[in-house]
């Protein structure tokens, strides 16, 4: 696959410089940091929850895990993890268990881990497939999130 049409056109549009990074085939966000040799706090995963009928995207490093009782507290509503089925028809152009956190592509609203606000560094992340990273600077990164609401989402595994 390498990158998921969508997001390559995001790109784009926001005239985002990008490198593809290839690497052997993950089942998991921490064996893709092993397998590309990136650090983890700077590899960017996606959780798509659902509240109601909406889907949202959470972005936290890979090695954090998010917290969703406390996103339940702040937004004042239930919500739930998307299911397989339910990410594949919100990224029909990604493989399941590879989702870019860019949810302003796909018109999602979106929550970003405040470990991102830097734009000094490199952020990681899939590239719609699980044989291929995106790499970006931290303040591209944090462009390509629009008006994502900004908070401490996630917790260490």
């Amino acid at each position: 696959m390498t990158i998921s049409s969508t997001l390559n056109e995001f790109l784009n549009q926001q005239k985002v410089p990008f490198e593809l990074i290839p690497h052997p085939h993950t089942s998991s966000s921490m064996d893709t940091v092993r397998q590309a040799q990136v650090p983890g706090n700077r590899l960017a995963k996606a959780v798509v929850v659902k509240q109601d009928d909406k889907y949202s995207m959470v972005i936290v490093p890979s090695v954090e895990q998010v917290d969703l009782a406390m996103l339940r507290d702040e937004l004042g509503r239930k919500l739930e993890l998307a299911t397989e089925s339910e990410l594949g028809e919100i990224f029909p152009d990604c493989e399941i268990g590879a989702v870019p956190p860019i949810g302003p592509a796909w018109g999602l609203n979106t929550y970003l881990d405040d470990s991102f606000l830097t734009d000094s560094e490199e952020v990681f992340f899939e590239a719609g497939d699980h044989e291929d990273l995106v790499r970006v600077s931290g303040d591209q990164f944090q462009k390509l999130q629009g008006n994502a609401r900004h908070g401490h989402y996630g917790h260490t595994l």
